[in-house]
This record gives C-alpha cells, sequence and structure tokens, in this order.
C-alpha cells in the first residue's frame, strides 16, 4: 500500500452494490458486491429497501477491506457512485426513511406528468432542466411521496435525496446533506445553464427547496471525518436505454 492510504469506491447501482478498495498507486486490491432486492408493491411500481442499501453498502466494505487486510480507517478518499433519479425521502432528525425508495423505473406518476404535459408545462421543463417531463425523473417522485408520507411536516424537519445523497448522510452522521450537479441535474428541478435548483421548477411541481440537498461539484471535500471526495451519478447503462425505447 502506497503511503497516502486506502482509496475506496462505493458503487450503488439499480441491482447491486458494490465496493472496491484501491491502494495508493491506484492498483485495485478487492472488490466485493450484494444484490439488491427490487420490490414490485403494484404493476409499473418499482423500490427499494433504503435500510437494505445502506446495510449492503456497508457490508461490501467490510468484506472488500477484509479481502486485502486492508485498514478501514487508513482510508485516504472514498467515491460514490449511483445510479440517479432513484428518489429517497427521510426524517432530518432522525435519518430514518419515510417509505421505500421509489426507482428510477418506477411509473407511478406516469398520470400527472400527462396532466402537466397536457397543461402546458413540457416546454418549460425541458428549456430550464434539458429534460423530458417523465416519471423517470424524481421531481413527481418526490412531491408524490411528500403527499403520501410527509404531508403537513415541516419541510425543514426532511431531507430528500437520491442514493448518494442517501449515502452521504448516513456517512456522516447526517452531518452533510450535499449531492453533485451529475445527480441535481436529473431531478427536473435543476437549472442546467445556470447551474442551480429552478425556483421556476420548484414552484411548478410542489417541492419545497428546505427538502433538497446542496449541490456541489463533483469532486470536493463531501466529508470531514471521512475523507469522501468525489460523487457522480453514473451512466446511463444500455440496459436502461434499451428499457426506455422499450417501454
Amino acid at each position: 500500500m502506497a503511503a497516502d492510504g486506502w482509496i475506496l469506491v462505493l458503487d450503488r447501482g439499480a441491482a447491486s452494490t458494490r465496493a472496491l478498495v484501491f491502494d495508493g498507486a491506484g492498483r485495485r486490491c478487492a472488490a466485493a458486491s450484494r444484490p439488491l432486492r427490487q420490490i414490485y408493491p403494484r404493476p409499473g411500481w418499482v423500490e427499494h429497501d433504503p435500510e437494505e442499501i445502506w446495510r449492503a453498502a456497508a457490508a461490501c466494505v467490510h468484506k472488500a477491506f477484509a479481502a486485502c487486510g486492508a485498514d478501514v480507517r487508513r482510508v485516504a478518499a472514498i467515491g460514490i457512485a449511483n445510479q440517479r433519479e432513484t428518489t429517497l425521502l427521510w426524517d432530518r432528525r432522525t435519518g430514518e426513511p419515510l417509505a421505500n425508495a421509489v426507482v428510477w423505473q418506477d411509473r407511478r406518476t406516469a398520470a400527472e406528468c400527462d396532466r402537466l404535459a397536457g397543461a402546458g408545462h413540457g416546454e418549460t421543463v425541458a428549456r430550464l432542466s434539458g429534460l423530458v417531463l417523465d416519471p423517470y425523473f424524481s421531481a413527481t417522485k418526490l412531491r408524490r411521496l411528500l403527499d403520501e408520507h410527509a404531508a403537513g411536516r415541516d419541510p425543514e424537519t426532511l431531507a430528500f435525496g437520491m442514493v448518494d445523497s442517501f449515502l452521504l448522510w448516513r456517512l456522516t452522521g447526517g452531518r452533510v446533506h450535499a449531492t453533485d450537479a451529475t445527480n441535481a441535474a436529473r431531478t427536473m428541478l435543476f437549472d442546467i445553464r445556470r447551474l442551480e435548483r429552478s425556483e421556476e421548477l420548484l414552484a411548478l411541481f410542489g417541492v419545497p427547496r428546505a427538502v433538497l440537498p446542496e449541490v456541489r461539484p463533483t469532486a470536493g471535500a463531501f466529508g470531514r471525518a471521512l475523507p469522501i471526495t468525489a460523487m457522480a451519478g453514473e451512466r446511463r447503462s444500455p440496459a436502461r436505454a434499451a428499457w426506455r425505447r422499450g417501454r
């Protein structure tokens, strides 16, 4: 191992979690993975258990470090890669999820997207976010979670995020609620030209700014006690692209 410590990569995909450990020279030392259970409450609905996501991440990290005899306390840098669009909502005070994560494939808000498109909002969404008005993205998923699981709650007590934000929150003991631009840009709430949250889109989808994570550069200091130095949404896989073409 190089003198500057180990490098850990957490890769949280749609079907599994992986942890990879590299030495300071960039040589891969070990890897561990664990499949993720897919939950289908109704036709067209797809969910993940947030606690299962967290347990799988922790188990993979410990297994990978044990496989190469590395000391997890000597990590020099941690990077998180994640499936984008999957939407989580949790209690900011306790860290407990309010519901299962709503996965990118989920179509439960298709009717709401159709309603908004019929009212002429598709052009606004595309102009500001660069995205097609579609339940694939996070905005309508988040609004649905707020309506069904947080009605009447003070938005200041709630936290929204994709898997990257949720793992960051847990890894930092709730001290950091943040994301990066590659993830923020897939919410339908982000102005891709101004590189900031769009007040117009927040109003359109009825999303309070208080629940959103801070948007930071992809590479930077995300954690202090733990050296989390990068987060990024994964590229679209061939399987995901085929699913969108065929749906």
